[in-house]
């Protein structure tokens, strides 16, 4: 990982509030994964300009995208990062738009065949949502985790906020808490191998 160096741990909130929940997840597990002395990067996709894809199918052929934008400094983050934390709140059922722009643009990691190019990057995914019930969008949350694992992310864990409409997460300490832990286990030099998880596991938080 990385030649050797220290672990790198990449978040990406999809969230248009900047200091909303979503990022204050995020934000919690690059703070766990800093403690273990892993190097962390942080983006938040509002404030990027990221266009979508416009089906020129050329990055399938050599490998990139020709859209120049700040994808391309995306693209580069991932690429060297051992790990990656994604995070949207949900917005009609689903991602939001920004986030859907980021997964769009993530085909040219696939190559003409749909194999990727990404060698089972890890990856941790974070949902808020305003519903109490925090199963209401679970074959949501399901479905999209089998999207990350085809782009080529092994998917380690899933962390679900639900009912933040009326309890912020920075009322929930033993959510955050279990946050920084998740992102102490991301960056450990031994991180777990290959699997696929479609059930969540205990050390998702159930809050």
């Amino acid at each position: 990982m990385n030649g050797g160096c220290s672990i790198k741990v990449l978040g990406l909130v999809g969230s248009p509030k900047l200091d909303g929940n979503t990022s204050r997840l995020v934000s919690a597990i690059l703070e766990g994964a800093a403690e273990n002395g892993a190097e962390t990067v942080i983006y938040n996709l509002a404030s990027l300009d990221i266009k979508g894809c416009d089906a020129c199918h050329k990055c399938q052929e050599h490998g990139c995208c020709v859209i120049d934008d700040d994808m391309q400094e995306l693209y580069t983050e991932i690429r060297t990062a051992d790990a990656v934390v994604i995070g949207s709140p949900v917005y009609m059922w689903q991602i939001t738009a920004q986030t859907k722009l980021l997964i769009d643009r993530m085909t040219a990691f696939l190559r003409s065949d749909f194999s990727s190019r990404l060698d089972n990057k890890k990856l941790v995914l974070v949902f808020t949502q305003g519903i109490p019930d925090r199963d209401a969008f679970k074959p949501y949350f399901e479905y999209t985790a089998g999207l990350f694992y085809y782009l080529g992310f092994d998917v380690l864990d899933t962390i679900i906020a639900a009912g933040t409409d009326n309890l912020e997460v920075t009322s929930r300490p033993r959510l955050l808490e279990k946050s920084r832990d998740l992102g102490k286990l991301i960056s450990a030099s031994n991180l777990p191998g290959t699997r696929y998880r479609r059930a969540e596991s205990s050390l998702t938080p159930s809050m």
